[in-house]
């Protein structure tokens, strides 16, 4: 039965949350007494039962903070999920609790855990490690202190972004270069003179890859890089030493050492020896790239001294696709309706992944979200269920993300408690006049974000703490990135991918030119990924400078382009809150993405037995190994980076 969200309002979800964290108190005391006779289930066990509690009271509550139109109920959930977030860290330093876990593990029971069992075990361990149990006294209040500020912090932060309401207003003549349904989507000033564009990625993306007015280019991607800049600039400050304090408190160089330590990664030296391997290759190639698009600009400008700027290159790379691909993004979006691409990204995943896909009728947060049931193919049984809500309004979470609402987990009973995730992102919105027709990255976006969906519904994971993508934060990416692939290959986009009036299949020739264009500018756009992952390093990582400018101006010395002047994206760059320290994981897992892929590319990329194991192998699994071990099961050897540089034309 999935929840009625036609009934979440302030007052009932902060009753669910009042209701809930009694029960979950009255739990955690039953662990505490047990410590004189602890075993798995008065411990562990219970503990696990917690967790299920808890990330389904989200999926109830907090949640509502990101999607709910109502702002009253919007503001309620992100409150929230920040009292939730806080009394999970409540209950992590207790020390009675601690010393439960403790005494059980030096049982005869604890020694004989294997599976999943043993790794909780393991893993609890070291949660409580890393709340401070080995500490001080003083320290251990101390980190208490600045663990629940920076829950305040980044709760603060994703909501300042969303609330930004900014607009660039423009005439219709301001538009040169886009097509008449962009203008048309656009809300009009008071007066009905001009147009409004939002800070809405659908209204963004577009202008700054199509319009023509380089000085307008220019004003809204400055806009658009100063979201919430004020605010949001001194929110990450202090996060920033909050977590170096929280670092130097465990004896760790750095908040990179601290969280690292239980990644793929290991340590940020390993991050910065992986982007030393691929730097010199992606920037012998980025500045051929950059000289090319600089020239096309200095043609156009008549300035022979003119550089190329990044409000620039988005511009240039849609022309060169234009010009030299015939590959004009908004004559490609005509044949990619957004209900079609749905209908076949259900085709390609069931067949490949042996499912099917109902759509339900369910109570909603909003009219525009619509849900879907998962069912096993072979034998009909009933998985888990998805939300997908895909359109922007107001104070919406503004990017594209995969929420866990309720999390899979074998219940005590012997059944298995269904997962529920959401599927929520800002794609073009249909029109009275025109439906919702999608630039071939938003199809891309779609694929990733429900390589997510397909990787926390389909968990078969015995224990919450490993259920979907609870795995290493290096390695949650690689089953989404592995997604994308599908969005490139020729006769997969053919099946579904048609002209929304004639209802004629994407041309054969017009898809070639599409994938002859894929590695255009690849090499500034990877750089453009390890720009960001370099910020979140020189932030977190082994360095002494805390300086946000300069650390910022550093690492966008990566990317060849000039930084722009005024600007400072990082205080929208929602992914310092939650990605902190571990941005590198997209690229990253995009290396062991296209290394699984590889055995698609092999053995067929719609081939049902290599979906089998995968779904087996990465989907199914969750967290209950580790990352690498998966790959290893996967591909049946070591994994390696050659599919990744061959994806990219890099040898």
């Amino acid at each position: 039965m999935l929840f009625d969200y036609n009934t979440a309002s302030p007052e009932s979800i902060t009753e669910d949350v009042d209701e809930i964290l009694v029960h979950a108190d009255a739990l955690v005391e039953e662990v505490v007494s047990s410590v004189d006779a602890p075993t798995y289930d008065t411990v562990l066990g219970r503990l696990e039962d917690v967790a299920a509690m808890t990330a389904s009271l989200f999926g109830r509550t907090g949640f509502m903070g990101y999607v709910h139109p109502d702002e009253e109920t919007r503001t309620a959930g992100q409150q929230l999920e920040e009292r939730i977030s806080k009394w999970g860290i409540e209950i992590s330093f207790r020390p009675e609790l601690y010393q439960a876990v403790r005494t059980f593990s030096e049982t005869d029971e604890a020694a004989a855990l294997a599976g999943e069992k043993a790794r909780l075990l393991a893993f609890t361990l070291r949660d409580f490690r890393k709340a401070g149990h080995e500490l001080s006294k003083p320290d251990q209040a101390r980190l208490k202190e600045l663990s629940n500020r920076l829950v305040e912090l980044g709760t603060q932060f994703e909501k300042n972004i969303a609330d930004v309401d900014d607009t660039l207003v423009v005439t219709r003549a301001d538009l040169a270069g886009l097509p008449d349904w962009y203008a048309d989507a656009l809300e009009p000033t008071e007066d009905g003179e001009r147009l409004q564009i939002t800070m809405a990625y659908p209204h963004v993306m577009p202008f700054i890859q199509n319009a023509s007015r380089r000085d307008l280019r220019e004003a809204l991607m400055f806009k658009f890089n100063n979201r919430a800049r004020e605010i949001n600039r001194v929110i990450l400050a202090e996060a920033v030493e909050i977590r170096q304090e929280i670092a130097e408190l465990f004896g760790h160089d750095s908040w990179a050492h601290h969280v690292l330590d239980e990644r793929m990664a290991e340590n940020p030296e390993n991050v910065f020896d992986f982007y030393d391997t691929l730097r010199e290759p992606l920037q012998a190639a980025a500045r051929e790239e950059i000289a090319r698009m600089t020239d096309l600009l200095r043609r156009d400008t008549g300035d022979d001294s003119a550089i190329l700027q990044t409000y620039d290159w988005q511009y240039y790379d849609t022309l060169l696709r234009k010009t030299e691909y015939g590959v004009d993004p908004n004559e490609v979006s005509q044949y990619f309706e957004l209900s079609k691409v749905l209908d076949g990204m259900f085709e390609i995943t069931g067949e490949v992944f042996g499912l099917t896909y109902e759509r339900v009728e369910a109570p909603t947060w909003h009219p525009e979200v619509i849900a879907y049931a998962i069912h096993d193919a072979a034998s009909g049984d009933s998985i888990s269920h998805f939300y997908m809500d895909l359109f922007p309004r107001e104070a919406k979470f503004t990017h594209a993300a995969a929420f866990p609402l309720v999390p899979g987990r074998r219940l005590d009973h012997g059944g298995y408690q269904h997962p529920v995730s959401a599927i929520v992102a800002n794609v073009t919105k249909p029109t009275d006049e025109r439906p919702s027709l999608l630039q071939h990255q938003e199809v891309e976006t779609l694929f990733h974000e429900f390589g997510h969906i397909l990787h926390q519904t389909l968990t078969k994971a015995e224990l919450v703490r490993f259920s979907g993508t609870s795995v290493e934060r290096d390695f949650v990416e690689a089953p989404s990135q592995i997604m994308e692939h599908w969005t490139w290959k020729p006769d997969v986009l053919q099946r579904f991918a048609r002209h929304h009036e004639t209802g004629e299949p994407i041309p054969e020739d017009l898809v070639d030119r599409l994938v002859a264009a894929k590695n255009l500018n690849i090499a500034l756009k990877k750089l453009r990924q390890m720009t960001y992952g370099t910020l979140d390093m020189n932030l977190h990582g082994p360095n002494s400078d805390r300086d946000l400018d300069r650390a910022l101006r550093d690492a966008n010395a990566i990317s060849l382009l000039p930084t722009h002047e005024g600007t400072f994206f990082p205080s929208s760059f929602g992914h310092l809150f939650g990605y902190d320290a571990g941005y590198y994981g997209y690229l990253w897992s995009e290396v062991y993405g296209d290394d699984m892929w590889s055995r698609f590319e092999e053995e067929g990329y719609t081939n049902p037995e290599v979906g089998a194991d995968y779904r087996r192998e990465i989907l199914e699994a969750g967290g209950a190994r580790d990352g690498m071990e998966h790959l290893r099961a996967f591909l049946g050897r070591e994994p390696d980076n050659t599919a990744f540089l061959a994806n990219i034309g890099i040898e």
